[in-house]
């Protein structure tokens, strides 16, 4: 008798055990457990720990809480205007209703995946290329209200979108290269243009302050010399300053000039006149004829001071061809 109660006990804890291990259940801390009683949803969505179940009658399903990275596939598609891209994405989000994402959708990943794509290939074709190259936050912005707006229905919300890789055609990539090209090659040269009229506004201002002092110009021309020969150069290149060259110019006008007035002063003119023979009693000299004879030079007048010395020497000039011509009439007459 003792024996029988001794292995009734000993069966009904073994059935217990089996029970106890057939009904426990743990969920863990980033998990919810959703219980369907006979295909029904109870009220109640078990949280973490240990719990129990009726097993043969209840079935829990665990649904994870964490945030879920999903890689949305490359998808090509025509930009507004008229490009050809191939854009892929990258969706964060997490379930906020476990109940919701059993019962109302069947698989929330696939779900989530493919309303991603679809947004995504909508938002390739709303948007410009220099939207999907340069204002990614925007469309980044636009594409996650287009995904939550359906999977707030399932208990699901995204947290974030993210647009990761816009693919472009060679061609338009070689257009654009070529574009930023030229953009960087135009901002080189106002750059330029703008250093070179810095340059010449600091050179102006530099030489009106070196007009004033003589010195300074040669001060400067022997600093060149100096950081010129600094190199140790074979051959040193000396610079020739206009200014010199000027100079020069304005003291050989200066002495022609001279020379001219001069030569008005004392009457001679530039000419030199032929060997005399003599002079006359009342101080005018002789000069030669052609014909050999000597004729009377008259004396020259004071001209005075001459302000116009080339036309001066212009005059000159004719009175002297005048002179030569009556000089040859005179011999062809003596001759005759």
């Amino acid at each position: 008798m003792l024996e029988e109660l001794v292995s009734g006990g000993v069966a009904l804890a073994s059935v217990g055990v089996v029970y106890l291990l057939a009904a426990a259940r743990v969920v863990k801390q980033y998990e919810r457990g959703v219980v369907l009683r006979l295909g029904r949803l109870t009220s109640a969505v078990r949280g973490p720990g240990f719990t129990m179940i009726v097993p043969g009658v209840d079935r829990m399903r665990k649904v994870n809480m964490q945030i879920v990275t999903m890689p949305v596939p490359a998808q090509e598609g025509i930009t507004r205007d008229n490009v050809t891209v191939r854009v892929d994405a990258v969706v964060y989000f997490k379930v906020v209703d476990a109940a919701d994402a059993v019962i109302a959708v069947e698989d929330y990943r696939f779900a989530v995946s493919q309303v991603a794509q679809t947004s995504l290939r909508s938002i390739i074709g709303k948007s410009d290329l220099d939207d999907l190259l340069s204002n990614r936050e925007k469309l980044n912005q636009g594409l996650a209200v287009m995904i939550d707006s359906p999977a707030l229905g399932w208990g699901i919300q995204i947290d974030r979108v993210e647009i990761k890789d816009v693919s472009l055609p060679e061609t338009m990539k070689r257009s654009m290269a070529r574009q930023a090209e030229a953009t960087r090659d135009r901002r080189a040269r106002v750059i330029n243009a703008d250093a070179e009229l810095q340059a010449s506004k600091k050179l102006a201002e530099a030489a009106q302050a070196m007009s004033g002092q003589p010195a300074a110009l040669q001060l400067r021309l022997l600093q060149t010399v100096v950081a010129v020969a600094a190199e140790k150069n074979s051959t040193l290149v000396l610079p020739f300053p206009v200014e010199l060259l000027r100079f020069l110019e304005r003291s050989g006008l200066q002495a022609q000039a001279e020379t001219a007035r001069a030569e008005a002063a004392t009457g001679t003119f530039g000419r030199v006149p032929p060997a005399s023979t003599g002079a006359s009693a009342d101080g005018a000299g002789d000069h030669a004829l052609e014909d050999g004879t000597v004729g009377p030079v008259e004396p020259v007048e004071d001209v005075g001071e001459i302000k116009d010395v080339s036309g001066v020497i212009e005059d000159i000039g004719r009175v002297a061809d005048v002179e030569k011509g009556d000089t040859g009439e005179g011999g062809r007459g003596a001759g005759a």
